[in-house]
């Protein structure tokens, strides 16, 4: 079976609809209507036989399902290189936020050091989800032992306006507020972000029971 007939036969009609305006930006047609589960078992079910390989080389997919089952298969390639070849190679066809954000490659957890500067290249992207893509890595990986300051100004200087873009810049700081208080907030209190971005940040840090009572209440202020 192709994953493309793998997909097919768990597909539900009412579960499409109700996927389709979660990602409004796509167009309904390609939607399969699978749940998250059933993808993740596939790509588990075809990792490391030709058929994967065959998939993969495959671009661009038709479904979205088949983009999510791409970004699964490629976040259990273990080696490095190998990996973040398969990434660079996909970015460009991420065509909603899903895909971008449920896929977290386990091999980039490993190697900070050849991370970064690939980090730092999505983040300047003119791509949407390459850019946000970036940020998500960054918030992943470097908020908390391998932290530096500076990385805040790389997701502030961000000028990208597009929503999905703008969402996961305030996604960012509000993490960086449960994580990295005393360096985030003086972005908040200086108002670095775009005004919309910075008010989402204060909602998402508010709402998140990994900030503190006493912060919230001084972010409230900020509003």
């Amino acid at each position: 079976m192709t994953v493309y007939e793998r997909l097919a036969a768990c597909g539900s009609e009412q579960y499409r609809d109700f996927q389709s305006k979660l990602v409004p930006n796509i167009p309904k047609e390609t939607i399969l209507g699978v749940r998250t589960p059933d993808m993740r078992r596939i790509a588990k079910e075809i990792r490391g036989i030709a058929e994967a390989e065959e998939f993969l080389s495959e671009l661009p997919h038709r479904y979205y399902e088949e983009n999510l089952v791409h970004f699964f298969l490629i976040a259990m390639i273990r080696d490095f290189d190998e990996c973040a070849k398969a990434v660079e190679a996909f970015l460009p066809y991420v065509d909603c936020w899903p895909v971008c954000d449920q896929s977290s490659p386990k091999a980039f957890s490993r190697d900070h050091g050849r991370l970064l500067p690939l980090i730092r290249k999505w983040i300047a992207s003119d791509h949407v989800y390459t850019v946000r893509f970036g940020i998500r890595m960054l918030m992943n990986e470097f908020l908390g032992e391998d932290f530096r300051p500076e990385y805040l100004e790389w997701v502030a200087s961000v000028r990208n306006g597009d929503y999905y873009v703008r969402m996961m810049v305030a996604w960012y700081f509000a993490t960086a507020l449960a994580k990295q208080y005393d360096e985030s907030v003086v972005y908040i209190e200086e108002r670095r972000l775009e005004p919309r971005t910075h008010r989402k940040a204060i909602q998402k840090a508010v709402e998140s029971f990994r900030v503190s009572d006493i912060h919230k209440e001084y972010l409230r202020t900020l509003r």
